[in-house]
């Protein structure tokens, strides 16, 4: 008998859920900073075993659309709504998800829900206990587990549950196959997460990193990357004077790519002006973005 499924990871923004995923399926797949709405695809993780396979899903977090762009991460979730066999809902402390169509659906569906309380190392017990209180009154057919991602408090009974939701399938995906994103994503990933990183307010989220050419030689990648923002004034912020901040991303970046694809690399960044392209169809598109 081999099991297989697709586990459908769905939260607010800063929740954890890509911390969560990363350390279920055992590579950084996902953007893992302090900031909210880092993730804007919808990314899987495939975990693999001689007995199953488990497809984990990072969707973006869940947010009201302020820009096209928002849009069509919100309709990365709802296709994370449509093929899932078992839902992981992502939660901390202090938090209800309350009035949120995405959870409303969640729960109306058929689907098993394994309702994670991140963060427990930041609570009281007594903060934990009141809170698994509170989602049995509002889910009562979830598996409630209350975990630490960043301590990987509890992953395991987290992996345990999982594995007797899966129901009886072949395998979806190769085995050997880790994701279904190819290097060149998680390349223009991990530049934007630097982005994220380094600089403050409003740029990280206007940035938008495309791979212009990725060429794999014998011993080094040669890798040329454009970032994109949307004013003039954003550019000279990310260039910094004579170049020092544009600098320290590629190097940071580059130290990630290469421990990434187990190779040297060269990077080249360069940065250029979109005006407005979270809010421009055509831009969003040529960004793998769709807007239906």
């Amino acid at each position: 008998m081999h099991k297989a499924g697709f586990v459908n990871i769905i939260g607010n923004p800063n929740v954890g859920k890509s911390t969560l995923m990363n350390h279920l399926v055992g590579e950084k797949l996902s953007i893992i900073t302090s900031k909210s709405q880092t993730t804007r695809h919808r990314i899987m993780g495939i975990y693999n075993h001689e007995d199953f396979q488990i497809v984990y899903s990072d969707t973006p977090g869940l947010v009201m659309p302020h820009y096209k762009l928002h849009q069509s991460m919100m309709g990365f979730v709802k296709s994370a709504l449509q093929d899932a066999d078992i839902f992981l809902l992502v939660t901390e402390i202090g938090e209800t998800l309350k009035n949120h169509e995405t959870l409303e659906k969640v729960i109306a569906s058929n689907i098993p829900i394994i309702l994670l309380i991140n963060k427990i190392d930041l609570s009281t017990q007594e903060d934990i206990l009141e809170k698994v209180n509170y989602w049995k009154e509002v889910i009562p057919r979830a598996t409630i587990i209350p975990i630490s991602a960043t301590e990987k408090f509890n992953l395991d009974l987290v992996l345990n549950t999982i594995i007797d939701f899966l129901p009886e399938n072949p395998p979806f995906f190769p085995k050997d196959e880790l994701t279904d994103k190819p290097v060149r994503f998680f390349v223009s990933e991990i530049i934007r997460e630097k982005l994220l990183l380094f600089y403050k307010k409003e740029i990280p989220y206007s940035c938008e990193v495309v791979v212009d050419s990725f060429n794999e030689e014998k011993n080094i990648n040669k890798i040329y990357c454009t970032i994109f923002v949307e004013r003039e004034s954003q550019k000279a912020i990310i260039i910094g004077h004579e170049g020092s901040m544009l600098k320290k991303v590629g190097t940071q970046a580059r130290k990630d790519i290469e421990a990434f694809t187990d190779k040297k690399c060269f990077l080249d960044l360069r940065v250029k002006v979109l005006k407005d392209w979270r809010n421009d169809s055509t831009s969003l598109g040529r960004f793998g973005y769709e807007n239906k």
